[in-house]
């Protein structure tokens, strides 16, 4: 890749992932952007240096290399370097530009700060917008938006003391370090309690109501499982509707497409039915009062239809509230204008939830984030 470049490269880079896709490379959102990392790195000049990018990033097992090399060389022009002409017109990146590297800019500097500044717009006004309404397009660059989430586990105090800069004298310690003055003042020491992540149980409701907006809950639930994992939290989700389904092992997969791929596969009752109250009886009693629930923060997603007796609801979000630290109920009408929460289900559990909260958008998905780090 010696000669100049025509095309921006964030558009080459995306292009080829694209092509890589439709060969059968199962290339994800996540690797598309380290792809666009790596060659923000390593620029198109150095052809070498971008085939290793990709086949570092884009590739996730040895059959994919195969692939790989076939579409490398078909899609860049080993005589010039660039990609072969395509009558499409190219498609816009579904996430930031890259940085291009010095002296790549040239005259089209403004006019990449004019397509930076409309692409963050655009962002801004996806993160507002409602996810049943979206097109298939639009969720396809949501889908890539939930990686800029940064969930933190809500913490809870331990009996265990630990050594800390201000809070109670550590007598022990301070009469040790006199001791060993032989009796001289020595510096007090201090020590607080420490703090323990609280695990966080995630209920989602998949029957037909909910159905608009169950691809992003569970994009939420993989990004929380691996957000607070690997901050030391642990997250336990289910679904329930008809009935309930243990989502866990298959959310814990770090690639979110096949974490989705495995979690569909997994529940049977998609688009069914509602019934939350004898869903949650049976997460109560085989899960929650087993200690799955006890002290931790439960988060209930759904809209509050319920087919079945809303007493019996009202009933079994009590009984989970007398266990877990704290009940967060998720309703995707919460935020729109106008609602009021005059549904069976809801005027039931009312009572006995701590915060009812909206999610539908993007925007109330990071605000949710936020009330799970305080609980």
């Amino acid at each position: 890749m010696n000669q100049p470049v025509d095309h921006p490269p964030e558009a080459v880079l995306l292009a080829f992932a694209r092509a890589l896709r439709a060969a059968g490379v199962p290339v994800t959102h996540d690797r598309s952007a380290s792809f666009l990392q790596a060659g923000s790195v390593v620029g198109l000049d150095d052809r070498r240096a971008t085939y290793l990018a990709g086949r570092a990033t884009l590739c996730s097992s040895p059959d994919d290399l195969v692939r790989y090399d076939q579409v490398f060389e078909s899609f860049f022009d080993a005589r010039s370097g660039l990609p072969r002409e395509r009558p499409a017109a190219p498609s816009r990146p579904v996430t930031a530009t890259v940085s291009l590297a010095e002296g790549d800019g040239g005259e089209a500097e403004g006019d990449q700060d004019d397509q930076v500044r409309a692409l963050a717009s655009e962002v801004e006004v996806l993160r507002h917008r409602d996810v049943a309404s979206m097109s298939a397009a639009e969720k396809h660059r949501l889908a890539a938006l939930f990686a800029t989430l940064r969930p933190r586990p809500p913490l809870r105090r331990t009996v265990r003391h630990e050594p800390w800069r201000r809070g109670r004298v550590d007598a022990a310690r301070t009469l040790r370090a006199t001791m060993r003055r032989h009796g001289e003042p020595a510096e007090i020491a201090w020590r607080h309690r420490r703090s323990r992540p609280r695990r966080v149980v995630l209920l989602l409701d998949v029957s037909g109501s909910m159905s608009a907006y169950a691809d992003a809950l569970l994009r939420l639930a993989h990004t929380l499982t691996q957000g607070l994992g690997a901050r030391g939290g642990r997250v336990e989700t289910f679904t329930v509707g008809t009935r309930l389904t243990h989502l866990t092992r298959a959310l814990r997969t770090r690639d979110a497409e096949r974490a989705l791929v495995a979690a569909g596969s997994a529940v049977p009752d998609w688009s069914g039915g509602t019934r939350l109250g004898e869903t949650i009886k049976v997460f109560s009693d085989r899960w929650g009062r087993r200690g799955m629930a006890r002290g931790a923060v439960v988060v209930v997603f759904s809209d509050g239809w319920e087919r079945g007796d809303p007493a019996l609801l009202g009933e079994q979000v009590r009984r989970l509230r007398a266990v877990a630290h704290r009940v967060v109920w998720v309703n995707p009408h919460r935020g729109k204008a106008g609602y009021e929460p005059v549904q069976q289900g809801i005027v039931a559990v009312l009572p006995h939830v701590d915060d009812l909260v909206a999610g539908h958008t993007l925007a109330t998905y990071e605000e949710l984030v936020e009330v799970v780090a305080r609980a």
